[in-house]
């Protein structure tokens, strides 16, 4: 068994996995935290929105805010608020927030095909991280040769 670092959701769990078959054995504690995390996330709160000022608040149930506390989030910092589409509002409480952007890699391919012979093949690749790497590229096909 050796000892690995397994990604679900958004959670680092420790594990063990065997190099010959495969399986491996989540750490105790991990496992428990992940389980916890997936029990509250298929739970639905009610909770009342009030007025507060100008503004309007919503509680967040207090098993929620242990398990993030638990997680070690920092409570009284800034959270991102968003809202996500008509009846939904998401709040981000990772502080890193700022720094994360999603990443988007895109590639399409073309082929111009004349009398059933492809005359061009065009490739464009592009990344949202990294624009300045983003390319174009077009190959055209000799007589008698095909892709």
């Amino acid at each position: 068994m050796k000892p690995v670092l397994m990604s679900k959701n958004g959670f680092n769990l420790r594990a063990v996995k065997c190099e010959n078959c495969g399986k491996s054995i989540i750490h105790p504690e991990d496992k428990n935290e992940y389980e916890e995390f997936i029990r509250l996330k298929q739970k639905e709160y009610n909770v009342k929105m009030r007025m507060v000022g100008n503004s309007y608040a919503v509680s967040i149930p207090r098993e929620i805010v242990d398990f993030m506390q638990e997680q070690e989030s920092a409570m009284n910092n800034m959270v991102k608020l968003c809202f996500e589409e008509a009846g939904k509002i998401s709040l981000d409480f990772d502080s890193n927030t700022e720094e994360q952007k999603p990443r988007i890699l895109k590639s399409e391919e073309v082929q111009v095909v004349k009398n059933g012979k492809q005359v061009y093949h065009v490739r464009k690749i592009s990344d949202s991280a990294n624009p300045e790497k983003n390319k174009t590229k077009i190959f055209k096909s000799k007589k008698g040769e095909d892709y």
